[in-house]
């Protein structure tokens, strides 16, 4: 019985510890993705707006040289 405790401890073990490496692996990621949206969110409207004009730029110029 005492080599039963002995061989089932370390296998515990290297389960705890892949368990909570998963979990830092799965926290990891969620952090990275919150930091991503938040700074998406953040430059929104520059973005849309830098957007917009280039469009307008890029169908109105050649509208004007053409008509």
């Amino acid at each position: 019985m005492a080599e039963e405790a002995k061989t089932t401890g370390p296998v515990r073990m290297v389960a705890i510890e892949n368990m909570v490496e998963n979990i830092r692996y799965k926290s990891q990621i969620l952090a990275r993705t919150n930091k991503i949206d938040s700074a998406v969110t953040a430059t929104g409207l520059i973005g849309f707006t830098a957007g917009l004009l280039c469009a307008l730029i890029l169908i109105l110029v050649p509208a004007l040289l053409v008509g």
